[in-house]
């Protein structure tokens, strides 16, 4: 495969990536983890396996264990993608200054 081809079709699937988390939502607040912030990283190596580096609201987030479930199965499902790893971290921790204007006016912020 060329590198052009690679390289516009890693655009096409972290487009998809981006897409399908903002379908992911956290239970407690109505807007998704992608504009809450909460995806400090995407990345896509040589074999299309997708990293996916992210926190939670709180390191006691009642959804700890299966918000990056739920983000690993639904990545990991994007055709195209070989697989999904979800690294979790708490730093820098989240903070309201790292949702999108989006989700700030959703939750009437703005």
């Amino acid at each position: 495969m060329s590198k052009v081809v690679e390289n516009m079709q890693k655009k096409i699937l972290g487009d998809a990536i981006i897409e399908t988390l903002k379908t992911i939502y956290d239970p407690e607040i109505p807007v998704n983890i992608y504009e809450l912030g909460l995806i400090y990283e995407i990345t896509l190596d040589d074999d299309f396996r997708a990293r996916v580096l992210m926190t939670l609201t709180t390191p006691n987030c009642p959804v700890a264990e299966s918000l990056p479930e739920e983000v690993k199965e639904k990545v990991g499902n994007i055709d195209g993608i070989s697989e999904a790893i979800i690294e979790l971290t708490f730093e820098p921790p989240w903070n309201m200054d790292m949702m999108s204007e989006e989700a700030k006016l959703e939750l009437g912020m703005l």
